[in-house]
């Protein structure tokens, strides 16, 4: 059994793919996910998984370089924009309107759906190196 933070092997086995500026998405529940990008439901309920928890756990295992986040989340759901800054640190923010967001949602490898009921909860990473 692994014993690392992250425990979802759908998540951990995307992470294990990806190569640098490759991307990542977590969202909340009403995020279109577009066909043809993989799709990882973790919602149970409403706000089960938080987004804030499940950013928190794939931070564990994926290193990142910069993140895309709506300009919206800034203003609509400050709280949500702050534990991100506190999660992410220095990384560079990249921000976008939010419908440029969901075209973004294309590019990456894979889209995490969370139990979140907060507006713009979404985030794309972009995966760094370790080296």
């Amino acid at each position: 059994m692994k014993k690392s933070y992250l425990l979802n092997s759908e998540i951990s086995y995307v992470i294990a793919k990806m190569g640098h500026s490759d991307g990542l998405a977590l969202g909340d529940c009403g995020l279109p996910v577009p066909e043809g990008t993989k799709r990882i439901d973790l919602a149970i309920s409403k706000n089960l998984p938080g987004f804030i928890d499940t950013l928190k756990a794939v931070l564990s295992e994926l290193e990142i370089q910069e993140v895309i986040i709506a300009e919206e989340t800034k203003q609509i759901s400050p709280q949500i924009f702050k534990q991100i800054k506190e999660l992410i640190g220095s990384t560079k923010i990249i921000f976008v309107s939010h419908e440029n967001l969901k075209k973004e949602l294309t590019n990456c490898k894979a889209v995490i759906r969370t139990g979140e009921q907060t507006p713009y909860a979404n985030i794309i990473l972009k995966s760094g190196v370790v080296f």
